[in-house]
């Protein structure tokens, strides 16, 4: 998406886990044993399938947004997302954190509440 600015802004969301299907079966095991968390996976994720809130969420936001798992970052995503789980602007090319673990812990899986979050954070981005 284009502003004034002609500034060209996606989000990336990195989820606290591994991507793939022994990646996708040990955060699966972990969580059931406790062992295993990530708020971002509590926000687009039921236990069973991707939310249709969350899918409803990305298209009134207007902006693309991103989602990848830790095996699945490139450099520099990597380098801009040591705590993770979070979600990172890219903003004109460069990856500036808008949400981090407490972030995300605190919307609680709700994504009305994960929304809210971004909203806030891009404002204070002067998006």
């Amino acid at each position: 998406m284009s502003d004034a600015g002609s500034r060209h802004i996606r989000l990336v969301g990195v989820y606290h886990a591994d991507g793939g299907l022994r990646g996708e079966a040990a955060y699966v095991i972990g969580h059931l044993l406790g062992r295993a968390h990530c708020s971002l996976c509590d926000v687009t994720h039921s236990p069973w399938r991707r939310k249709p809130a969350w899918d409803a969420m990305v298209v009134r936001l207007g902006i693309p947004v991103d989602l990848v798992h830790l095996n699945e970052r490139d450099e520099r995503v990597a380098a801009a997302s040591a705590d993770t789980p979070c979600v990172l602007a890219e903003v004109d090319g460069d990856y500036v954190p808008l949400l981090g673990p407490a972030d995300l812990d605190g919307v609680g899986g709700d994504v009305q509440a994960f929304e809210a979050a971004i909203r806030a954070a891009l404002d204070r981005l002067g998006r």
